[in-house]
């Protein structure tokens, strides 16, 4: 798979439809109207292609300052982010993700970023602790105060009364569902501690219920993975344009 970034202001009506037509191979309850109007809420779109030039994965992001009590940090958030199911197995998503991010880092000409996301998938919660040293919730810490209160505030801002702060849970008006056979979590898989933790910490998973996650995003802060991942991504992504 080859990737290219795009602002999402330039996605033409063909390359929308056919995000949506990838989408809705892996989810249900979102209508077009929805999934449009969702894009336009974010910046930026990673856009994955097979040699053919067929589209078989993208992720949309936005990236925005915030301000935390006297100082402010920039976040990326996550929107929807899809692989088609073929393409499980290909890295791609990882190394294009992670020079995607770290291309915004050096057009915003910031040292880090603060990563949120909403997930409703374990395999999604699951690449947290492959990458990220620096993540939370997570099942062998408490959330510090600070990075919590980070996290109620993005939450509330783009989600209002979506967002139960209490549980940590958004649920949408429209939830993104997993189709059938995508659904639920493998009981083998519940022997992996993080899995156990997502399954416990967000019991609705299965109906579309999504748990807001957070990460740093600096190479000082991911796994020894990740970094090999950011320097991969990096080298696709070398151009910076003026913001």
């Amino acid at each position: 798979m080859k990737g290219n970034i795009y602002r999402c202001s330039d996605i033409d009506s063909e390359t929308l439809d056919s995000m949506y037509t990838l989408f809705c191979e892996q989810f249900d309850g979102v209508s077009l109207d929805v999934f449009r109007r969702d894009l336009g809420d974010k910046a930026w779109v990673l856009l994955l292609r097979d040699d053919k030039g067929t589209l078989c994965g993208f992720s949309s992001m936005d990236i925005y300052d915030v301000a935390i009590d006297d100082r402010e940090i920039t976040v990326v958030y996550s929107g929807d982010t899809v692989v088609s199911s073929e393409s499980w197995r290909d890295s791609a998503l990882s190394y294009y993700w992670m020079g995607a991010i770290d291309y915004l880092r050096r057009l915003h000409r910031k040292e880090r970023l603060y990563w949120f996301l909403i997930v409703s998938g374990y395999r999604t919660y699951r690449f947290l602790p492959v990458y990220s040293q620096s993540f939370y919730p997570r099942y062998d810490r408490e959330t510090p105060p600070d990075v919590q209160a980070m996290m109620d505030t993005v939450a509330r801002q783009r989600f209002g009364d979506s967002y139960d702060a209490a549980s940590g849970i958004v649920r949408l008006d429209h939830p993104a569902v997993l189709k059938d056979r995508f659904r639920g979590i493998p009981e083998h898989r519940l022997s992996d501690p993080h899995i156990a933790f997502f399954s416990a910490r967000n019991p609705g998973h299965d109906a579309g219920d999504e748990l807001v996650c957070y990460a740093i995003i600096a190479e000082d802060a991911l796994t020894r993975l990740g970094r090999r991942m950011w320097a991969k991504g990096r080298r696709l992504f070398p151009d910076v344009e003026s913001a």
